[in-house]
């Protein structure tokens, strides 16, 4: 088995964002790897107007996992479950969906499809087409139950994003045909842990965390023995 992560928005390195699951799972002798996000200017082109968005995010963690004929766990991470929710669609390698904190969307659904219209207060949207977590915010919203490392080294990699990516809708939805399991983290300061719970309710099954918006920084021992599970 193999372990495929996908990351959220606004971040770039999803390796080193589950590393400390990884080292865990590899115990095991489980492989984990992290495709890049294009709208994230992970492939070399620069995000924004004109620039990468959901299609090119899809499309390249789609060709990542179709790569292997190895069965796969797929995890996805708050805007990598949009990514999922069509990428993994059809593919017979993936045995099981893990979304962490994550969206859900339906076919004709997109991110922005689970918000009031206006952009959340700790992110900023620029005219030339991108959105960015607010540095200032970022710790206390979404890093707050992480060690002081990681917290330095999460910082360094927050990016900027192409912000039409919110707004546009997948064309399938994975979890309704894969057996999958949604983590709620209770003490997520970003998407709210009561919002999460009613987005578990598309999965399979609900497993909850005492954790914020990223556990497999902060509980990855727990994160691990759950993608382990059958």
């Amino acid at each position: 088995m193999r372990v495929v992560f996908v990351h959220g928005a606004c971040v770039r390195d999803g390796a080193w964002w589950w590393r400390r699951t990884a080292a865990h799972l590899a115990d095991g002798g489980v492989v984990c790897t992290a495709p890049p996000l294009p709208s994230c200017g992970e492939t070399g082109r620069a995000p924004g107007d004109g620039g990468p968005s959901l299609p090119d995010d899809v499309a390249a963690v789609r060709a990542h996992i179709a790569a292997s004929d190895e069965p796969a766990v797929v995890v996805a991470h708050s805007y990598g479950g949009v990514v999922v929710s069509e990428a993994a669609a059809g593919l017979p390698q993936v045995r099981h969906l893990l979304f962490v904190a994550s969206f859900l969307p339906e076919a004709g659904e997109s991110l922005a499809s689970f918000g009031d219209g206006a952009p959340a207060p700790y992110l900023d949207l620029t005219p030339d087409g991108t959105f960015g977590v607010r540095r200032e915010l970022a710790a206390r919203t979404f890093l707050q139950d992480c060690a002081e490392e990681d917290v330095e080294q999460g910082l360094a990699r927050l990016v900027r994003q192409t912000a039409v990516a919110t707004a546009q809708p997948v064309a399938a939805a994975a979890w309704r045909h894969i057996p999958s399991t949604y983590l709620v983290c209770a003490r997520d300061n970003g998407t709210p842990p009561a919002v999460q719970r009613a987005l578990g309710r598309r999965a399979g099954r609900v497993v909850e965390v005492d954790a914020g918006h990223h556990p497999f920084l902060s509980r990855p021992r727990e994160v691990a023995s759950l993608v382990l599970e059958p």
